[in-house]
């Protein structure tokens, strides 16, 4: 659906949670398949030096492969540790570890989620491809965040969030105002009913 409607953007599928994380094969005809069947221009691998070899297996047959470290989706949403990474030096300078391996086994940029501004910095000074900081400060080679938290669509949000848009509130009074007018029998009203030709209801039996 994303490339139908894109036409110019190059699109980065996110491979699923599980589908690069069996086999050097796997990880291969699962990302071939987004490529080929999907139509994306490149995969998102989340991980760090231990997806290293599934990196380089994609990019040795021709995938572009984009990386993600510090906070992982995937991983937060089945330990539910949605948590600020890279608070100590330790754990920055492991984050950059990971992002120089990521880089070594051949990808070609790498999203940084939720991480102090020092690591991401820190990580960007010391790579040579492109990090894209989501959460991650003002200091990253460019910035993503999801329409669906800048719109406000969620009543609680991210801290590093900006809302342009609360509409949440929209949504849920648009949908509430609806429902109380069914209830009511106020909609559909006779604004919003299509009738018969009166001679055609003339015709209706009974």
């Amino acid at each position: 659906a994303v490339v139908r409607g894109a036409k110019t953007p190059m699109i980065v599928a996110d491979m699923p949670f599980m589908s690069y994380h069996i086999s050097p094969e796997e990880t291969k005809r699962n990302a071939a398949r987004l490529i080929q069947e999907g139509g994306a221009d490149a995969v998102k691998l989340e991980g760090g030096r231990e997806v290293a070899p599934m990196v380089k297996a994609l990019v040795d047959v021709g995938i572009p492969v984009q990386a993600h470290i510090g906070l992982m989706p995937q991983r937060a949403s089945v330990g539910g540790a949605f948590k600020v990474q890279g608070k100590d030096a330790e754990t920055a300078n492991a984050i950059l570890d990971d992002a120089l391996e990521l880089e070594d086994a051949g990808a070609f940029s790498v999203v940084i989620e939720f991480v102090t501004a020092e690591a991401a910095q820190l990580i960007t000074e010391n790579l040579k491809m492109p990090t894209i900081g989501i959460g991650a400060g003002p200091y990253c080679d460019g910035q993503i965040l999801l329409s669906h938290d800048l719109l406000g669509f969620y009543e609680s949000q991210p801290p590093f969030v900006k809302l342009y848009a609360n509409l949440n509130k929209t949504i849920m009074d648009s949908f509430t105002a609806y429902r109380d007018d069914v209830r009511a029998s106020k909609y559909p009203g006779e604004d919003h009913t299509v009738h018969m030709d009166r001679n055609e209801r003339k015709k209706l039996r009974g």
